[in-house]
């Protein structure tokens, strides 16, 4: 009779959910196996005792038998209750994988109500390294939307969804080396969290920008707000229509192929415009509009740009016609002029099949290995490249982070990084885009009171930002402002300890750093809430394979290289115009150099240590300028400071410091040096004081522009008199 039952069920949920199963079946033919899957309703047990070829028992969560559904499905299978804080519990599980009978397992144990991975136990990771049995991640993907699930009202939900299960490649989980229990318990929790981590980003898949736009409308609702401005707000469908429209009418003025220039703020329409674009398979490059005209023109020749996108309205907004007028050889678009080109064919073109078929409405072709945006380098320490990043590093970049982070669709994200930053262009933008998670964009990161009040008034519960603006942030913010804030997340530069104790103790928020580069999507690695250690950037995101190499004169840590499907295509340089440099490092084609020197902590912890060119050599000995830095922030916690080397022919290099603090002392330097552990060859030998250090667009120091007047000081004392002009420029 159950026999019976299992076939009519397996046969008319295959029709109903229309069931497809991935990935080689013969991974679930070793002796000792256990297999681990994600949990998003209460027919995932059911699903997987119907199309699994295995026989297993199911090792289940003593709260899910209260929903009288998952009783009915419990009477189909063979089934083991369990309490996670029960130790006898795992026990038996540990006796059934040693006999040789495969194993069913959550680890997340309840069904997840938010539609990320939850909390991981221990427990199945401890039964696998104590059996030696064979760990296949399942990952089933479609039945959070279903009416089974334990998700919120927000998230849509469907009658019949596809199901896919995804069969992934057996592993097993080394026995930790530690000498004590607890640790090695823990050591093999956190290798199945990871585990369950690379299982949900490879089983997304990866498509060019626009197709995943549209599969997100079409999961999440095509009439769900997601982008919101200062002026307006736009759905999935508005989002859509805008890109179509927009890449319809600059089809008139670019080539296919075309590197096309896009000089925009952070508003609605520039995310439609990116998208438009890149459906029609033109490739924007996002201009630095902070940066200077000379900045600007030398992007527009690396990358070979003929055309600029911009607005009138903008430009005259944020002053910036000079910089316009200053442009050779480019042709100007204005986005107030290509409304009134929209003609009646086009209106009619959408109403009548573009609005109904997005992905056929766009240009043919398009492929996820293209360049999908061109961006450029900060600039903070030499010339600007040009960084061509791909429609798979930017979807896979999201991925990861979706997969690593918990946010919901019940999140709001805050982003006031400009679009042109790689920090703010995916993890600012296309995260929420692409996640169902609705953002607030906001113009300039600059508004340190309004930004506060902004975050307060619009109900944001995700923010990111370079640690420079959050200091801000943190000193003109209401104590309530942050209140419903989960996530507060920095990059791009160093967080200093006086601004993690800021947030803290202010709005009890823990600053989540993060780690990357533009060149890498941009995010490496990100502390989270289930993986956090004070002082470091988190771990690497999955499928980041990484090396570090030692580095001659410094004896911690090493160069970090880097690969993996988030990592760039290649660079645009000033003397090879429009000529793709592949990337590659010395470790082969493939790899990326990040120029910076890191220590990996045996649980997977990424520790800074600085970069390579800020390294300064003085009397034969390598001196890490950051150090310096972090000496003179204990020094002066309230002010800012930056670092940089100086030629001095007696010593090699001597370092600088320069400080808002204008009572900053040598000695002050000396005692915090000796206090913190901190050589005496790492004070700085010159303080000078500025009211304000320069900035970058991004918020990060610009070092070119201190390294300059670095150079205007007499090693044996103060500011020379033919600086004058250069102090003026720094400033």
């Amino acid at each position: 009779m159950k026999s019976l039952m299992r076939a009519f069920l397996r046969i008319t949920l295959r029709f109903l959910f229309r069931v497809r199963i991935e990935g080689n079946l013969a991974e679930l033919s070793n002796d000792r196996l256990l297999v681990v899957a994600n949990h998003e309703s209460f027919l995932d047990g059911l699903l997987l005792a119907l199309f699994l070829p295995i026989n297993p028992v199911f090792v289940i969560h003593r709260s899910v038998v209260q929903n009288a559904f998952f009783r009915f499905v419990l009477t189909q299978v063979e089934y083991l209750l369990v309490d996670p804080i029960c130790p006898m519990g795992v026990k038996t599980v540990i006796q059934l994988v040693s006999s040789g009978r495969p194993v069913v397992i959550f680890p997340e144990g309840r069904i997840t109500d938010t539609g990320c991975l939850m909390k991981v136990y221990d427990g199945p990771a401890f039964v696998a390294v104590k059996t030696g049995a064979t760990i296949v991640p399942v990952r089933l993907n479609g039945t959070s939307r279903t009416y089974f699930s334990r998700l919120s009202g927000e998230h849509p939900r469907q009658i019949f969804p596809q199901v896919t299960i995804s069969v992934l490649s057996g592993r097993k989980i080394p026995a930790p080396s530690d000498s004590s229990p607890k640790d090695r318990h823990h050591h093999a929790g956190d290798a199945m969290r990871r585990l369950m981590q690379e299982m949900l980003f490879v089983t997304q898949p990866i498509s060019p920008l626009f197709d995943t736009l549209v599969d997100c409308a079409q999961i999440f609702g095509r009439n769900r707000i997601m982008v919101e401005d200062v002026k307006s707000q736009h759905s999935y469908g508005a989002l859509i229509r805008m890109a179509l429209m927009l890449g319809r009418l600059l089809c008139r003025h670019t080539q296919q192929g075309e590197h096309v220039g896009v000089m925009m703020p952070n508003i609605a329409a520039t995310l439609g415009l990116l998208f438009g674009l890149t459906a029609f398979r033109r490739i924007p490059a996002l201009l630095n509009y902070t940066s200077g005209s000379e900045g600007i023109q030398s992007a527009c020749i690396a990358g070979r740009m003929r055309t600029l996108i911009t607005s009138r309205a903008f430009i005259e907004q944020a002053e910036l016609q000079e910089k316009i007028d200053g442009l050779q050889d480019i042709n100007v678009l204005y986005l107030e002029d290509l409304r009134p080109q929209l003609t009646f064919g086009d209106k009619l073109w959408w109403a009548g099949y573009a609005r109904w078929w997005p992905k056929k409405a766009a240009a043919p072709g398009r492929d996820k290995e293209e360049t999908a945006v061109i961006l450029f380098t900060s600039g903070s320490e030499g010339k600007p490249k040009g960084v061509a990043v791909s429609h798979r590093a930017i979807v896979s970049n999201v991925a990861q982070m979706r997969s690593s982070i918990d946010f919901s669709l019940q999140d709001k994200f805050f982003n006031a990084l400009p679009l042109f930053h790689a920090f703010g262009l995916t993890a600012g933008a296309m995260v929420p885009v692409l996640s169902g998670a609705p953002l607030f964009l906001y113009t300039s990161p600059l508004h340190y009171r309004v930004i506060p009040e902004l975050a307060y008034d619009r109900n944001c519960t995700v923010m990111i930002g370079t640690a420079t603006f959050l200091s801000n942030y943190a000193k003109h913010a209401h104590p309530y402002d942050f209140f419903r804030m989960r996530y507060v997340i920095s990059g791009a530069e160093k967080l200093s300890q006086n601004t993690r104790e800021q947030w803290i103790e202010r709005f009890g928020i823990r600053i989540m750093e993060g780690y990357g580069a533009t060149e890498t999507g941009p995010v490496l690695s990100v502390n989270t809430n289930m993986a956090y250690r004070s002082g470091s950037v988190g771990q690497f995101l999955p499928c980041i394979e990484h090396k570090v190499l030692p580095i001659p004169g410094i004896t911690r840590g090493g160069t970090l290289h880097v690969r993996g499907p988030n990592i760039m295509t290649g660079y645009y340089h000033l003397n090879k115009p429009g000529e793709l440099e592949p990337l590659g490092s010395e470790l082969g084609p493939g790899w990326y150099n990040t120029g910076d020197v890191v220590e990996v902590d045996s649980d997977g912890y990424i520790h800074i240590i600085g970069r390579v060119k800020r390294f300064a050599k003085i009397a034969g000995e390598m001196v890490s300028l950051e150090t310096s830095e972090r000496l003179a922030v204990a020094a002066s916690p309230g002010a800012m400071h930056a670092c940089v080397s100086q030629t001095d022919p007696r010593r090699g290099e001597n370092i600088i410091l320069f400080s808002t603090d204008r009572d900053l002392t040598r000695d002050r330097l000396v005692a915090a040096a000796r206090q913190l552990g901190i050589p005496e060859l790492a004070v700085p030998r010159r303080i000078v004081p500025r009211d304000a250090l320069p900035l970058l667009g991004s918020g990060k120091t610009d070092y070119v522009t201190l390294k300059l007047l670095a150079e205007a000081v007499d090693p044996l004392g103060g500011i020379s008199q033919e600086s004058e002009a250069v102090e003026t420029y720094g400033s």
